[in-house]
């Protein structure tokens, strides 16, 4: 027997006294099977159509979604949805489709899109329908978890940063909310937005759903969907690019509720990748 058995791997309880060789197949079919599941994950880290070019790791933008238009940007959400739920059904594909009339055009946004300038887009994209009403984006809804924005992140630790940043929009009648389940439970969440009123709310796609479930957060007097699609985290991934954020992203954006309304002028949603 070896003098160190903990070399090994799969040492029998018997020695086997044989002299020849030991049969090799299984160990090379497990390597085999190694390389391929990882050559897989490899695959998966991001989709093919990224610009290795426009991802600034630095300032952690993806600098690509700046330059797509209405439609483009509604194109580049289809073909990951056809990505990561390639078993759709042609009736599912329509029902978790993404106009491109809902989206707003804001190529002509020229600074970078980081948390500090977020309220600068938003003033710039949102202040003259906040003007016709009569309000600031710093005035709320009077009915409690009502708020007239959301923003959407890939992450709770994204979403804290976001809303550090919307803090200027916060008073003592308006709170900028957080809809995201890191360290809240969910029934904190629901007691919070029942007695606060909200003039934005920042979260998580997921979470964002279960409280509109849960009836706690109400769209009814939403205007704008502000998606965090340009950060990328320090594996230069978006909330676009990974299967656990775009899938459950879509499912709220193509929700009924918001969906009929993508296209009514008298309340309209509109839909903004920052």
């Amino acid at each position: 027997m070896s003098d160190s058995e903990s070399d090994k791997t799969g040492v029998p309880l018997v020695e086997n006294l044989s002299d020849s060789p030991q049969p090799k197949a299984n160990t090379k079919r497990k390597r085999d099977n190694e390389e391929k599941q990882s050559a897989k994950r490899r695959r998966l880290k991001k989709p093919k159509d990224v610009d290795e070019r426009a991802l600034d790791a630095e300032l952690g933008v993806n600098h690509a979604i700046a330059h797509m238009d209405s439609q483009l940007l509604a194109d580049h959400v289809a073909q990951r949805t056809q990505r990561f739920r390639p078993d759709l059904s042609l009736v599912e594909k329509d029902e978790f489709h993404v106009p491109a009339a809902a989206i707003v055009d804001t190529t002509h946004w020229e600074k970078p899109r980081i948390k500090d300038t977020l309220p600068d887009y938003l003033q710039r994209y949102a202040k003259s329908r906040r003007k016709k009403k009569g309000q600031t984006l710093s005035d709320a809804p009077e009915a409690k978890g009502h708020p007239h924005t959301i923003v959407v992140a890939g992450s709770g630790l994204r979403a804290v940063e976001l809303i550090r940043s919307l803090r200027k929009f916060q008073t003592k009648e308006a709170f900028v909310a957080k809809l995201f389940a890191k360290h809240i439970k969910l029934k904190e969440a629901v007691e919070t937005l029942s007695k606060t009123s909200v003039n934005i709310g920042v979260g998580t796609p997921q979470r964002i759903m279960d409280l509109l479930d849960n009836g706690a957060l109400s769209s009814a007097d939403l205007e704008r969907i502000i998606i965090d699609a340009s950060f990328i985290d320090q594996k230069k991934r978006g909330i676009l690019d990974m299967k656990e954020t775009q899938v459950p992203l879509v499912r709220l954006l193509t929700r009924s509720e918001l969906k009929k309304r993508y296209g009514d002028a008298g309340s309209k949603i509109e839909l903004l990748f920052y």
